[in-house]
C-alpha cells in the first residue's frame, strides 16, 4: 500500500495503522508531534485504531518552542 508522508510516498503494509506507521518510519525517541490523516488530525490516542488506507496523504506536524 503506498500513501504519502510530507509529501514523500513510502509503501507499508496493507491494514497499517498510524501507530505502526511511525514505528516503521521514526525513530523511537521521536516526540511531540501531530499526525493529520487527510487534513484530520488523529488523537495520539487513536493512533492505534485509525487504519491507513492505499494513497491517503499524511502530514506530521513537529512542535517547535517560540515566542
Amino acid at each position: 500500500m503506498e500513501v504519502t508522508v510530507n509529501q514523500k510516498k513510502h509503501v507499508l503494509e496493507d491494514a497499517c495503522s498510524v501507530k505502526q506507521m511511525l514505528s516503521m518510519l521514526l525513530p523511537a525517541t521521536t516526540t511531540g508531534f501531530a499526525v493529520a490523516v487527510n487534513q484530520n488530525i488523529i488523537s495520539k490516542s487513536d493512533w492505534h485504531l485509525h487504519v491507513l488506507r492505499q494513497g491517503d496523504q499524511v502530514l506530521l506536524i513537529k512542535a517547535t518552542q517560540g515566542g
